[in-house]
């Protein structure tokens, strides 16, 4: 998984005046967990601009003014209400030896012959959360719909993977297409398929669409 670099000075104070004071000099006060005591830092607002504004998942290194470095992921993050600055960011420690847990995006790949005769893709699952020791922790999961035909869905147990644990049923949807008023029946072209020594498209199993 792609890293990003952070970073920061250790803080020396955690009340809410230096707090403020920090906020109006345009650095956000943080926080990263996991290790033997939390470690409160600040970071430049535009530090974390990858991390948070991007669709992919990344790491982050961080680096403080004493030479102290973390390897950690995004665990929580607050907004202003009415003006969505960043107030307050928690991190928390990687280590080698032990599993993480991630929401990582997810790629679709190819063309769907559903939706190429009028079907409606349902995009279901965006982001799957996954558990994984942090080497193994993927950029994205890719997703191939090129066999995604009317009425077929992809599940998560079609896509299941050594090197991660999802955490999610094996069932749960992740893209699937629906008939609309102006898709065609494409039944036929999956027979001529067949007919010509090639398999049709084995049907995912249908899911319930998640919350």
């Amino acid at each position: 998984m792609k890293s990003i670099t952070i970073k920061g000075s250790q803080r020396e104070s955690v009340g809410k005046v230096s707090t403020k004071a920090l906020r109006n000099a345009g650095k956000v006060p943080c926080v990263l967990y996991g290790g033997d005591k939390p470690v409160h830092f600040s970071a430049d607002e535009l530090a974390f601009k990858e991390l948070v504004y991007t669709p992919n998942a990344y790491t982050a290194v961080i680096e403080l003014e004493d030479g102290q470095k973390f390897n950690a992921v995004l665990q929580d993050i607050q907004f202003h209400p009415v003006t969505d600055k960043i107030l307050h960011v928690d991190f928390y420690q990687l280590f080698e030896d032990k599993p993480i847990t991630m929401n990582i995006p997810v790629r679709l790949e190819g063309n769907s012959p559903g939706v190429k005769n009028g079907g409606r893709l349902l995009f279901r699952k965006r982001k799957l959360s996954i558990r994984a020791l942090p080497d193994l922790l993927p950029d994205f999961i890719t997703v191939d719909i090129s066999k995604l035909r009317i009425g077929q869905t992809i599940a998560v147990e079609t896509i299941l993977n050594d090197d991660y644990t999802f955490l999610h049923p094996d069932s749960t949807a992740i893209v699937q297409v629906k008939a609309s008023r102006t898709s065609v029946d494409d039944s036929e072209d999956e027979d001529e398929e067949g007919a010509e020594g090639e398999a049709p498209a084995e049907e995912a199993p249908q899911a319930e669409a998640a919350e």
